[in-house]
């Protein structure tokens, strides 16, 4: 316990000391205190990311940490500072001023949901020069600070993917999806994943189970459990740490789609695919931005970062050994369509789950259509409820 505490606890430790010192009449370069930049003649950059949970976990936090390290690999200039296992408290406040005002940090990305409202907010009004990307929180024009930006990817393309691979996969015609909390970016994902099963197998269905939380390991191997007796065979997420899904799903004989990184490993036999994250690609561009003296400020990096398969924000794991050859085919066409972008995946008619038609037979709602940043509702054939 002291082992994950300690790295957070000593950060503070240090402001502490910095303000005694300076209560004392002694005044601090803050800024410089540890930055490369200053000393190599403003050439170089520190760049600030905290997770909330460990970076090995399999998932969330270990695709953004794999992430800054690719970009850091092809930036060799860039510092990169990080502190894991912070949770969405104020202690992420404190997290993000001590890597400004310690390390020297001007471009931070706390990556989790939580980590937004209020927290990157009051930090954006209080550093009005320190840029902040968060993953997935909603940038509103004159109202959210305009040092702040918001990237995400249209991870629920993979997802529709994965939902072929599974409907043409199971036996029994029962998908199972472990998800953490009803919010527009895990609807999309429980949504386009049972769009995409029933674009190959209409009558197929998947049941949500909503844990409330990013990481309960407990409540997700339970479901997980249950899902199996129930008949399901083929079972995905969208939590924190996949691994104990998919663990789980191998010791109980079923298949597992992945989600956020690859997770094959925890599950040799059964692991058929997975919509996994590429954040390289994304946090190189921002970082190339910002080098070449671009900011959010002056609008000269967007507000609203998205994109898809074809823009390289996500990407979909090899295919397990249970993937038959027909199954690889019928995924890769559609892969094609998203990667040309001739595939929508909301485009009507589409009922929610209650029967009520919510995309319209004329309708057709794109990936950046704000509606889908919205979303509140389970598509027709998901099993389960918004409030579950």
């Amino acid at each position: 316990m002291s082992t994950i505490r300690f790295p957070h606890f000593s950060r503070r430790q240090v402001i502490r000391g910095l303000l005694a010192t300076a209560a004392f009449g002694i005044t601090t370069k803050l800024s410089g205190c540890t930055s490369q930049g200053e000393a190599a003649g403003g050439e170089d950059l520190t760049v600030g990311f905290i997770y909330v949970g460990p970076k090995d976990d399999y998932g969330y936090n270990q695709a953004h940490a794999e992430g800054a390290a690719g970009m850091v690999q092809k930036h060799a200039s860039v510092k990169l500072v990080e502190e894991a296992n912070v949770p969405e408290t104020t202690a992420v406040a404190e997290s993000m001023r001590s890597m400004i005002d310690i390390d020297g940090a001007t471009v931070l990305f706390p990556t989790s949901f939580g980590y937004f409202d209020p927290h990157i907010l009051k930090l954006a009004e209080e550093y009005p020069e320190v840029q902040f990307f968060h993953a997935g929180g909603l940038y509103q024009e004159g109202v959210t600070p305009n040092n702040v930006g918001s990237y995400f990817g249209y991870i629920d393309e993979a997802q529709y993917i994965a939902g072929i691979v599974a409907a043409l996969t199971s036996q029994t015609g029962k998908l199972g999806f472990i998800a953490a909390k009803p919010i527009p970016q895990v609807l999309r994902n429980v949504n386009s994943f049972t769009l995409g099963a029933r674009s190959v197998k209409p009558e197929i269905t998947t049941q949500v189970v909503f844990t409330g939380n990013w990481a309960e390991p407990i409540k997700e191997a339970e479901a997980t459990n249950s899902m199996v007796d129930q008949g399901i065979d083929v079972v995905t997420c969208h939590v924190d740490s996949p691994k104990v899904v998919m663990e789980t799903a191998e010791k109980r004989s079923i298949f597992c789609s992945g989600y956020h990184a690859n997770q094959a490993a925890l599950a040799p036999k059964g692991y058929l695919t997975g919509a996994e994250w590429d954040w390289t690609n994304v946090y190189s561009k921002i970082i190339e931005d910002v080098q070449a003296g671009k900011t959010l400020m002056d609008g000269s990096i967007p507000h609203i970062l998205r994109g898809g398969l074809k823009e390289g924000f996500c990407k979909l794991s090899e295919y397990g050994p249970a993937v038959s050859e027909e199954t690889k085919q019928a995924a890769e066409t559609a892969k094609a369509q998203f990667l040309d972008g001739s595939m929508t995946i909301y485009k009507g008619e589409i009922k929610d789950n209650q029967g009520k038609v919510i995309i319209a037979g004329n309708e057709e709602l794109k990936q950046q259509d704000p509606k889908l940043e919205e979303m509140n509702y389970l598509v027709e054939g998901v099993l389960g409820s918004v409030g579950s």
